[in-house]
């Protein structure tokens, strides 16, 4: 296969969606070709990055707009309908499209919550910085979840966008830079191990972070998160890595442009 029907290739490589003859021709010429290779790292840096926005500031009145939005409404609904009750209202309205699958509840009711935030920056009340806090932090607690749910499950595509929500945490639990490091190391897919060291740059200051970058890189037989990791390692000035770059560079069988970048890398942290 040319280097152009590679390229065309790469995204739907990227997410999994590839037949496996197609699967491992991408592989076969993404190890011997540099070009492809590169610009493979740079494809799934960048799409791993899109996820990563600013996070809508919400509103510091908006848990006491809710509620009075709230008891307006049920003052109205009362009024029509004694003995409604609310709730059966509500669950009768969702039914008929809240899915049924759990994670796409968890991220729908993310979507209600940030959709609530954009809400809340235009209506009046009083300011509460402490309720606005506690509400940042019940989004970050159930995307957090949503993430290491996701990076369960078994489908390529489902992992990657577990690191990808993983990425977009503020300051992410102990337990998920396990998840994301674990991944790293064991995760079958090429693709998914790549989201995982972009995602762990971000937590790269973390002690736990760095010494588990080091320690994934003589896990890795993909010349791409060989080559990925080295570059994380170099940027960050891991100066440990140098022993491990070392270690990798023993090996007989060592891919070629791994075996040069490793050398490289060496002389760039001493």
């Amino acid at each position: 296969m040319i280097c152009k029907e590679i390229k065309i290739k790469l995204p739907a490589f990227l997410a999994g969606e590839l037949e496996s003859l197609e699967i491992e021709q991408v592989k076969n010429h993404l190890e011997s070709c540099a070009h492809c290779r590169e610009e493979m790292v740079d494809l799934n840096e960048f799409w791993s990055k899109l996820g990563i926005l600013p996070e809508v500031e919400p509103s510091e009145n908006l848990r006491a707009n809710f509620y009075t939005m709230l008891e307006s409404y049920k003052a109205g609904l009362q009024e029509e309908q004694a003995g409604f009750h609310l709730v059966q209202f509500l669950e009768k309205i969702f039914s008929s499209f809240w899915p049924r699958r759990p994670l796409l509840q968890m991220a729908t009711v993310l979507i209600l919550v940030v959709a609530g935030f954009l809400s809340g920056r235009f209506l009046p009340g009083e300011s509460s910085a402490r309720e606005t806090g506690e509400l940042r932090m019940e989004v970050q607690e159930m995307r957090q979840t949503a993430a290491l749910s996701l990076m369960k499950l078994d489908s390529p595509s489902d992992r990657l966008m577990g690191v990808s929500w993983s990425s977009q945490l503020e300051k992410p639990a102990e337990k998920t830079l396990v998840a994301l490091l674990d991944t790293l190391e064991n995760d079958p897919n090429v693709n998914v191990r790549l989201s995982a060291v972009d995602a762990l740059y971000l937590f790269s200051e973390n002690p736990m972070v760095k010494k588990g970058l080091v320690a994934a890189l003589s896990k890795q037989e993909s010349p791409l998160v060989q080559i990925a990791l080295m570059d994380l390692l170099v940027d960050i000035r891991e100066k440990r890595a140098a022993k491990a770059f070392k270690e990798l560079i023993k090996n007989r069988d060592l891919n070629p442009s791994v075996r040069e970048k490793a050398q490289s890398s060496i002389q760039q942290l001493i």
